[in-house]
């Protein structure tokens, strides 16, 4: 009997018995946990609803806990914007000192109120919604979103109304892309809820209709960008409308023809896979690409796990005792249709999942995942048969919340062991978590993938629902080299967002892109990363724009950060305090 509990994705627990402990493992680990140093140990805090339902939505229907990196100052180093849930709780900016030390000056730079008594923050997005060279922030939130214009100066405006962007959704999720290729970024928001104030709800029916085939969800809001600093609706001219119970979005280019697709996981039914017309517009190739699924599929990251030069995608599903999914890797075909491998690679079960990450933690060039798992974990006592209970009873109406027990400080799918899966050059994925410290017992939710000190060995910045966060610094000591790549578009947007590159270095040739937020309750980094191994030398470098441009470049050295400009120059790039301006 499946439940909906994977559901609604960005939740997270309101009670810690403490009957469990959560350090990190020990003994050879290649990561360190700097979170108290780094001063980025600030819990995340859900929100309490105070409606007539709250007893039972606050068990399971909280808000999320996320990060977003950028280079909001543009002085060389990834800082990071974390989001807190609960009424009149602050949104951090934490700016990175270059130190491996963080600072929050979100109240300086205005950006740290996003939670009220009807809105509260779930997510975030850093993108340069007007070309200008500054990312711009996107706080993402149940109720109203909001746009901050980066001003350059350290502070940011809401120019949300201005922007066209004050549109009511419950929205959990959102990715920017440029889908016609017009030169600036659109903007893809993901809601979970329909667009009923569930803080003041006027209803009681607005839970999911069904376990697998819930249609009475938020569905997918797409904006077109005018080029003038506005946005339009246009979700139905793109052929997107839908009404699915969405919790997370991922674009990038299946078939390589130039142009980014699009694929949304949805709780309480099918997720969807949709092929981009060149233009702009959508059609949805579902039942063709990945088939018609039940699952409760929660997160969507892009990568080319074995380096046969087309992006897979792995999505997150529940895997527990009593609902037994899996979640999906699925193997990019080349002709828009993919195959589910998560069982023959071994990265099908890790339990409750969220966020799924590809990178590559020891740079010997094959991509790696880390794995966000653990519903709710409170008291010793388990929810699983008061749901049971629901389900058996006659004629019961999923929708209507008042029917939902409450969850009380009973555990659901509670103190799960995070997964690391290491590349085996492209075939499985062995489980490494607890070896390098990796395996907390939090309830996880999203990851944040950068080089916040510029060594070339790729960091973690990892959310956990109601409690503290964890900044893992990769210390991986073998001699194994890196590259990483800063884009800058002229035709193309200008943070070329949808660039793919293609790397040639000994005798392997690898892919990937420049994503614009993937990943459920998180955005990683913008640059572009490979892990080289034994190679010192890259030997070809073809950058496809998203403008159709292609750009070759040979002969590169190792272990170094390069700034590309679509314009055609290359130079050795590093932080500096005029770098971004």
């Amino acid at each position: 009997m499946k439940t909906p509990f994977r559901t609604i994705g960005f939740i997270f627990l309101l009670v810690s018995c403490g009957w469990a402990t959560d350090e990190p493992g020990a003994g050879g680990s290649w990561f360190q946990d700097i979170t108290k140093q780094a001063g980025v140990a600030h819990p995340h805090t859900n929100s309490a609803f105070k409606n007539p339902y709250a007893h039972i939505m606050s068990g399971y229907t909280a808000l999320g806990a996320s990060a977003s990196v950028a280079d909001f100052n543009g002085d060389g180093f990834e800082d990071l914007f974390v989001t807190d849930s609960k009424e009149d709780g602050k949104n951090r900016l934490y700016k990175n000192n270059g130190n491996l030390t963080f600072t929050d000056v979100a109240a300086v730079a205005g950006v740290a109120d996003g939670n009220d008594a009807n809105n509260a923050s779930a997510d975030s997005l850093w993108f340069d919604y007007n070309n200008d060279g500054r990312p711009d922030l996107l706080v993402i939130r149940f109720g109203y979103s909001q746009l901050y214009e980066n001003l350059g100066n350290g502070k940011f405006q809401d120019v949300t109304a201005k922007a066209g962007l004050r549109h009511y959704a419950n929205a959990i999720t959102a990715i920017a892309f440029d889908s016609d290729r017009d030169g600036d970024l659109d903007l893809y928001l993901g809601a979970y809820f329909q667009p009923v104030n569930i803080f003041e709800a006027s209803t009681p029916r607005f839970f999911p209709e069904s376990f697998e085939t819930a249609k009475n969800g938020g569905g997918l809001i797409a904006f077109r960008n005018n080029g003038d600093g506005t946005f339009v609706d246009m979700t139905d001219q793109a052929g997107l409308r839908q009404s699915g119970w969405v919790l997370d979005l991922g674009h990038a280019d299946a078939d390589n023809d130039g142009d980014d697709d699009l694929y949304v996981a949805a709780d309480f039914g099918t997720d969807r896979f949709y092929a981009n017309n060149g233009d702009g517009t959508f059609s949805d190739i579902t039942e063709k690409a990945i088939g018609v699924d039940t699952k409760k599929g929660m997160n969507v990251d892009w990568g080319d796990y074995d380096r046969d030069g087309y992006l897979d995608i792995y999505v997150t599903n529940i895997t527990d005792d009593y609902m037994r999914e899996g979640n999906f890797l699925w193997h990019n075909s080349g002709d828009l249709t993919f195959a589910d491998v998560s069982r023959e690679t071994g990265t099908y079960d890790t339990g409750w999942g969220w966020a799924g990450k590809f990178f590559d933690y020891d740079n010997d060039g094959w991509l790696d995942l880390y794995v966000m798992n653990g519903w709710v974990s409170g008291g010793k006592d388990s929810y699983v048969p008061d749901v049971f209970e629901m389900i058996l009873r006659p004629n019961v109406d999923l929708a209507d919340v008042r029917q939902w027990p409450p969850m009380g400080d009973k555990s659901l799918s509670g103190y799960q062991k995070k997964k690391l899966f290491h590349n085996q050059s492209g075939q499985i994925f062995k489980e490494d978590a607890a070896r390098h410290g990796l395996d907390s017992i939090r309830d996880g939710r999203g990851i944040a993938v950068a080089d916040f000190d510029n060594d070339g060995k790729l960091d973690l910045f990892v959310t956990n629902a109601n409690s503290e966060p964890f900044l893992y610094h990769n210390v991986h000591p073998h001699d194994t080299n890196w590259v990483e790549f800063i884009l800058e578009g002229k035709t193309s947007n200008r943070a070329g967002i949808g660039a793919q590159i293609r790397l040639t270095a000994g005798d392997a040739t690898q892919i990937s892109f420049v994503n614009g937020g993937n990943g459920f309750a998180s955005q990683s980094t913008s640059r572009v990363h490979f892990g080289l191994d034994k190679a010192s030398t890259i030997d070809q470098v073809e950058i496809r724009w998203p403008s159709g441009k292609k750009q070759v470049v040979k002969n590169l050295s190792a272990n170094s950060i390069y700034l590309v400009r679509e314009d055609g120059k290359v130079e050795p790039w590093k932080p500096s305090k005029e770098s971004g301006k």
